[in-house]
Formats: structure tokens, sequence, C-alpha cells
């Protein structure tokens, strides 16, 4: 079908023009199906006349809001669901309306339902469906019910929300006062908030300087207390502040920890040392028991010297081995030289007498009493020890008696003791000790009488079958364990895999064992296997052997080495040497000493008392230096009491205190239990006097406060200010003499803000009364016109009549001198007037200069003029600057001065003056 015949049998409400289907509207009817569905297609029709009438056919809510999702920028459709929603037209019930709200997103809808809405619940009910807070703010301020208002107002939330609601919401007293006190709250809370961010700040500063700080004694209680501060801080501290918190925690958990891992170093150093001394007391005393036991028995014989030099050997072995370790004291050092040289003489009396013994011998079979007497002389026996049993034959010979002891009953006493110690002794199972004293007891009895010995002989006895069958139990024993260490020596020569130093050990672990069990089981078979076996071993370390003794003669030069260096310090310490310094030099010298270790056996010991008297002579250097510097630290706490007590500026006795902590850490430490007790007593004198810097401090805080107020109230006070003419200045002057003397202000924002506003405000009040003083002068000059004009009437008669007349000033105007001066001028200027031409071009530099102080600026032509009036400001100005109202009133007395002028002149001058005059009387804004 062709277009037009479309056209021409189309519905009406597809017509193409819009009146045909803005008039067919009328005709559809809604309730039959196809009809509303034109109706809705003419709903979203592109003219609005017809959009207008369509939707007014139109009541269903839910067919009003599908068309609004269709076409979301309808402005008809947006007023026609307004209406139907608020209850204006539609006679839609309120429980529908309501339930409709639900399922509406759009802003401006809601918006508009909770302004118009009929209903309190259908306007909240909306309002709950709003969350921008720019609609909540015009509900708050624009609402015509009060409930919805204070609801709105209650869901504003933010700082700029608030202050909108606190300067718009003037309908609604209440919800502008609720504004203000919920901004003043949320300003109080971010106050708070940053306090609290501020004091956690510093808190965590002082909380990171201490983790950078050394140890001292207090160091661990000043954690704790910034811990607990950190811990009562309200709320709660953002991720930042909680990661610097754990990490400066952890930063003074270690410093902590060092310093008790370092105290527990001590303290095990400390009792290592006092197991050392122990141990060296307990070899001591062994040592000087079995020396102080040799007078005490009848004979000496070879084992006794045997079992003294194993006890020397094995003393001199454990002390050189602790005294690489440990410092020796000198008391025990002192012992122990003592014992070294009893053994000595006991030693070398020994040796003598072995060397007489051939002869002493060959004397005796050859009974040659001169030659025996001789060979007893030259051994030098002392009389503090027991003849050997070939010495006291020979001395019973040279006697030619028996009893060569002494008192019988004397000896009959020591050896019914030594019976008694002797069942001692097996009552302990001290087999070695037994067994020597029951030899030595054997012996004596056979020099002893008979009958005086026969009470005795049966407790021998005895104490013979006791320390038998002791040999037997140990033999029993012993016969088991000398097979297996047989074995196991065997195992250990014919072990390829150990190394030379484990072979070694367990080597020397098995000797020690098979000596340990000394002649118990006994078996010459079993002694040349372990013997042939441990040769084996020896051979097998031979090289390892050779290197190990060269490395402990580079060991050796090592010590010696260090011994030379450190006595060389001692020769000539310096005076004021730290004892810190010292403190690390002996440590340093103990790492090296034992680093440089083992050492030749046979020089160990003298290498050993060597390095031991340096250390104790280094340690007692250190002690000296360290009571040196416990008694000038005491002379540092007395001054510091001093200046604490000292009448002086709270600043000035705190930097001399720093200057006293200087020089406390410059000494170094005093001795350790001391250097406590000294630094707690300094360290509280000194926090008194920081303590009293701090009060000033906040005293000047306080003060500055308080003049920052003072300094606000008054640029509050001059901002309100406004003055009404010129003599008003004085108030000026005044304000200005208040905030000097307000001065100095602290420093900061605030304070530079405070500035940059005083100087605003004190600019544009000097500026007004500058405006004012123009104007006063203007205001008088206005008086002074009736003159100017009886000068400008005689003037014109003289300039067309040739008539020369003064004029007089009234009475009642009272001139002031220059004026009047001025006057006199112009009245004298007409017995001899200038050129015409001279008066022009006075008068136009008189507009110009006025131009200059109204406007700033002139036409082009009068540019010369400009520049002749700049240069003579600036020429007058070099004496003194003269400020708008003195050169205003100038130009007004030269203008009054000039003379004669013509009507016409004045005709095309005065409309120029009298705008520049008016210009100049304009006040600034308030």
């Amino acid at each position: 079908m062709p277009g037009f015949l479309r056209r021409l049998f189309a519905p009406r409400w597809q017509h193409h023009d819009a009146q045909v289907r803005r008039l067919a509207v009328d005709k559809l009817d809604p309730s039959h199906p196809n009809q509303r569905q034109a109706l809705e297609r003419l709903c979203l029709d592109g003219d609005p006349d017809v959009r207008r009438k369509a939707l007014e056919r139109i009541e269903a809510p839910d067919t009003l809001l599908r068309l609004l999702g269709e076409q979301p920028y309808n402005p008809e459709l947006h007023r026609r669901l307004i209406d139907v929603l608020t209850g204006k037209t539609g006679g839609v019930e309120l429980s529908r309306r309501l339930a409709l709200l639900e399922s509406i997103d759009d802003r401006g809808l809601l918006s508009a339902v909770a302004m118009q809405g009929d209903n309190q619940q259908l306007r909240l009910a909306a309002l709950a469906r709003l969350s921008a807070e720019e609609d909540l703010i015009l509900q708050a301020c624009e609402n015509g019910i009060a409930a919805v208002r204070h609801a709105a107002a209650a869901r504003v939330s933010s700082e700029i929300g608030l202050q909108q609601l606190a300067q718009k919401a003037r309908r609604d007293r209440q919800v502008m006062r609720q504004a203000r006190e919920r901004l003043n709250r949320l300003k109080a809370d971010a106050a708070s908030l940053t306090a609290e961010r501020e004091n956690r700040k510093a808190l965590l500063d002082k909380l990171e300087a201490h983790g950078r700080a050394p140890w001292e004694p207090l160091y661990a209680g000043r954690y704790r207390h910034l811990t607990r501060e950190w811990e009562s801080m309200p709320g709660l501290p953002d991720a930042s502040q909680e990661r610097r918190y754990q990490d400066a925690c952890q930063r003074c958990r270690k410093v902590i920890s060092d310093h008790e891992a370092r105290e527990h170093a001590h303290a095990q150093a400390d009792r290592r040392r006092e197991l050392a001394t122990e141990a060296r007391e307990s070899l001591l005393e062994a040592l000087e028991e079995s020396l102080a036991g040799l007078p005490r028995g009848d004979l000496l014989t070879e084992q006794d010297i045997a079992s003294l030099r194993s006890q020397k050997l094995l003393l001199a072995n454990r002390w050189q081995t602790l005294s690489d370790l440990h410092v020796t004291d000198e008391a025990l050092r002192q012992r122990y030289d003592a014992v070294l040289a009893d053994y000595d003489r006991v030693l070398t009396a020994w040796e003598r007498l072995v060397t007489q013994v051939p002869e002493i011998e060959a004397a005796l079979s050859e009974r040659d009493a001169e030659r025996l007497a001789a060979s007893v002389d030259a051994c030098q026996w002392p009389d503090t020890l027991p003849p050997t049993p070939l010495l006291a034959r020979a001395r019973y010979k040279l006697a030619g008696e028996k009893n060569t002891d002494g008192d019988l009953d004397a000896r009959l006493e020591r050896f019914a003791a030594d019976l008694g110690q002797l069942e001692q002794l097996l009552d302990r199972g001290a087999f070695k000790g037994a067994s020597r004293l029951h030899q030595s007891l054997r012996h004596r009895a056979e020099s002893l009488p008979a009958d005086r010995l026969r009470p005795h002989r049966a407790t021998l006895k005895r104490l013979g079958a006791r320390l038998a069958e002791l040999r037997d139990w140990r033999g029993f024993v012993a016969g088991p364990k000398r097979e297996q260490l047989c074995q196991a020596i065997d195992r250990l020569a014919e072990e390829s895999s150990l190394t030379d130093v484990e072979l070694d050990r367990q080597h020397r672990q098995l000797v020690r064992d098979w000596k340990m069990l000394g002649d118990a089981a006994a078996n010459r078979q079993l002694s040349e296997q372990f013997r042939a076996a441990s040769d084996r071993i020896h051979e097998r370390l031979a090289p390892w052997r050779d290197r190990l003794n060269a490395e402990r003669i580079r060991n050796l030069e090592a010590r010696t080495a260090l011994c030379e260096q450190l006595e060389e310090l001692l020769e000539a310490p310096a005076a004021n040497a730290d004892p810190d310094a010292l403190r690390r030099i002996r440590d340093h010298a103990r790492e090296e000493w034992r680093r440089h270790s083992p050492v030749p056996r046979d020089q160990s010991e003298a290498i050993g008392r060597r390095f031991g008297r340096i250390r104790y002579a280094l340690q007692g250097l250190i002690d000296q230096r360290a009571r040196e510097v416990a008694d000038t630290k005491r002379v540092l706490v007395n001054e510091a009491r001093a200046l604490l007590e000292r009448q002086l500026p709270a600043a000035a006795r705190a930097e001399e205190a720093k200057m006293l902590q200087q020089r406390w850490r410059d000494l170094g430490r005093a001795p350790r239990g001391e250097e406590q007790t000294l630094w707690r007593e300094f360290r509280e004198i000194c926090d008194q006097i920081f303590a009293v810097r701090e009060a000033q401090r906040d005293d000047r805080s306080q003060r500055a406060r308080q003049r920052l107020e003072a300094m606000q109230a008054l640029i509050d006070r001059l901002d309100a200010w406004q003055p009404s003419r010129h003599a008003d200045s004085t108030t000026l002057e005044q304000a200005l003499d208040e905030a000097a003397a307000l001065e100095p202000l602290p420093s900061g924002r605030r304070t530079e803000g405070m500035r940059r506003r005083w100087s605003g405000i004190v600019r544009a009040r000097r500026e007004r009364l500058n405006r004012l003083a123009v104007a006063e002068e203007i205001q008088h000059w206005q008086a002074y016109r009736p003159l100017l004009d009886a000068h400008l009437k005689a003037d014109a008669r003289l300039i067309e009549q040739g008539t020369v007349e003064n004029v007089a000033a009234d009475d009642h105007l009272s001139l002031p001198e220059d004026m009047r001066t001025a006057h006199q001028q112009r009245n004298a200027v007409r017995l001899s007037p200038p050129s015409e031409a001279d008066v022009a071009e006075q008068l136009a530099r008189l507009r110009v200069h006025l131009s200059l102080l109204a406007m700033g600026r002139v036409s082009q032509h009068d540019e010369p003029l400009r520049l002749a009036i700049q240069v003579e400001r600036l020429n007058e100005g070099l004496s003194r600057e003269l400020d708008r109202a003195e050169e205003v009133r100038i130009v007004l007395r030269n203008l009054l001065a000039t003379g004669p002028v013509s009507p016409d002149q004045w005709a095309r001058e005065v409309g120029e003056f009298d705008a520049l005059l008016t210009r100049l009387t304009h006040l600034p804004p308030p």
C-alpha cells in the first residue's frame, strides 16, 4: 500500500500531526487493551503536550513506573508519577503507594515524594529510600513536616553536610541546633582523635628512640612504663602505628635480652671461675695433705715419692688448664707457690739421697763408719721428714742402738692412732691409702718390742685380713675390666675410620682407665698386650703429634708475643685510660690466649704463670681506673646536686646538666655494683632538673597560648570595629600597641595565619582612615566654596572690567593658616595677574594631580604633566612621606591660590574637579 494511503487509513493517534494525536487521546479508552497500549505509546510521544495529555488518562502507578523504566528522562512522566505517588491525583491507597516506594530508586522521584507527600508516613518511607547526603540536607532544610526534617537531619553525618545544615536550616531551629551540636561533637572527636594520634606518635618516637638507645640500669623499667602508657591510651592505633609499635618493642626487647644474655654469660663465667677456684683448692689441699702427712710416718718409701710426684703432675696439669681459662687469685697462687716450694724441697732431698745410696750401701757392706757418716751427712736429710729404710738402717749403725725414733710410748701411741686411721680407710674403701698405711704399720711393728706391741697385733692382723679381702675383691672386679680394656685398645689400634684427634682422646681414656685399676688383678700377659696395642697407636699418631708439637710451638710464640704486648701496656699505662677500653683489651687478650692453645707441656706452666701475673696486674689497673671513674662520677653527682640547688634559669640549668651527662658518658664505667647506684642517683637528679625545665616550658606554652588567645580576641575586636572619622585613628594606634605588647607570639601555622589576618585588617583600617581624612578635608573645602566663588567673581570682574578688588573672608569662616595664606595670595595675584596660558597650565596641573590621587591614572594628553608631578612628589617625599589627605589639602590650597581664573576656564575645569572630589569622598565598604 502506498505511503499516503497508509497515512490516510492509519489511526489518528498515529497521525504525523501532534495536534491530531493530542485530540485522539480523548477518544482512547484505557480499559480496552489495544487502546491502552496506544495510550502508553502516546505517553512516550515526542511532543510534550501529547505526553502530558496521554499521561492524564493513566492512573495506574505500575504502568507509570514501567514507562519510566523505558524512558527515564521524561519530565511529564516524572510529574505525573509525583502527582500519583504524593496523592494529588489518582486516588491510590496509602498502603499501595508505600509498597511502590520499595521498588523506586530514582532520587528525584523519591525526593519529590518526601517533599510533597500527603502523609507523614509516606514522606518518611520515601526519605528512608534516599541515601545521597545532598538530598537529606534538602529535606532537612525545606520539608514542611518537622518529623521528616528531623529524620533527614539525623542521617547527615559528614562535617560538610552538618556545616550546610547549620547554615541553611533556618526553618527549623532544632535542626540547626542539633546540627551545630553534632558538628561540634564531630570537631571535638576529630580534635580528640588528632590529639590521640599525636600522643601515639610522640610515644612511638620515644619508644623508637628508646629502642635505639644503649642499655642502662633503668632501661627495662622505662620500656615497661612506655608500654603501659601505650596500653592505657584510649582508642585503637592504625596499622602503621601498630607496626611501628611492634618493631620498636622488638628492638627494646632485643636490647634487654642481649643485656640479660650478657649478664647470664657473666654469671656463668663467674660460676665457672668459682668452680675453677674450688678445683684448684681441692688439688692444693690434696697435695698439702700429702706433704703434711709425710712427717707423721716412720719411714719414707719410694712409693710415697712416686705418689707425691703423680699428685704434683696432676696438680700442675689441671692448674695450667684452669689458668688458661680463668685468672688465679693471688692468695691461691701464693699457696700454690708455697706447696711447690715444699714439694721441691722434698724432691731435692730425695734426689740427694738417691745419689748417695750406692755410697751408703757400700759403706754398710764394708762396715766403714767414717765413710757411712760422710755419706749420711752429704744427704742433708731434713729433720722434718721421716728417714727412708736405708737411711734409718745407716743411722742405726752409726748410733749403735736399736731405738732411733725417740720415746717408745710416743711411737706406740702413734702406732695405735694409725691403726684407727687404717680402719677408717678400709671402711671408706680407700684401698691405696689403706695399703700404703698397712705396709708402714708392718715395717714399724718389726722395730717395736713384741711385749709392748701385743695388744695391737690382733687389730693389725684383723685389718690386714680386711685389706686382703678388699684386694681380692678388687682383683675379682678388675680382672674382667682389664680384659675388656685390652680388647678395646686392640680394636682401637685396628680402627682406621677415626680422626687423629678422636683416636688420641679414646686412647688416653683407655690408658686412664687402665691406670685407675692400679695393681688389682695385675697380669704380665695382659699388661704386655695392652702396652703393645698402645705402642701401635703411638706409632700411628706420631705424625699428628709432630704437627701438634709444631702448632704448640707457634701457640707458645703467639702467647709470648701477647704477654710482651700486655707487659708494655702495663709498664706505661695512660693516665686517663678508659676502664671500658681496658676491659675490652682484657677480654680480647683472654680470647687470644684461648685461641692459641695448646702449648708445649714443659713450658705451659711458666707461660701460664706469666700470663696470670699479667692478667692480675691488668685487672688491678682496671679496678684502679674504675675506682677513679667512680670517684669522678661521685663528684659529678655532687655537681648535679649543687646545680639543682643553684638559682639559674631552667634552660641554662638543663644545658649544664646535658654537659654533665656528656662528661658522664665520656668517663666510662665504674665497678659493676657501684656504677648502677651512682647512675640511679645521677639520673634522678637530672630528671628533676629536666622536669623543672619542662614545667617552665609548659608555663611558657600556657602563656604563649594566652597571648595567642588575647591576639585572636584583639583581631576579632579590630575586625568588628569600623572607624567613622579620622580621629578614630587613636583606637587603631592603641590596638597596635596592644599587639606589640603581646609579642613575641609562638611560631606556627596559626600564628602565621593570625599575622596575615592582622596585617590585612590593619591595612584595611588604615586605608579607611586615610579615606576618612580625605573626605574630611573635602568637607572642609566645601565650607570654603563661598570664598572660592567670591574670588571667581572678582576674577571675572577683573578680566571683563579691569576692576581690581580684594575679597574679604567672612568672620564666621575660620580659615586655617595655610588656607588664609592661599586666600591672601589669590587677592595679591590680581594686582599683577599672570597670563591666561599660565593660569590654564596651573589648573591643568592641579587637575592632573587630583586625578592621580583619585584614580591613579590620567588621559594620554596629560601624560607629561603626570610625569612632572610624580617627579615633584618623589622629591618632596625624600624628606617626609606625605599621606593622601595632606596632598589633597595642598592641591585644594593651591587651587584657592591660583588666579585670576576666567569664567570660561572655570567652566571647563569645574566639572572635572567636582567629579574627582566626589570620587575621593567614596569610602571603602566596611
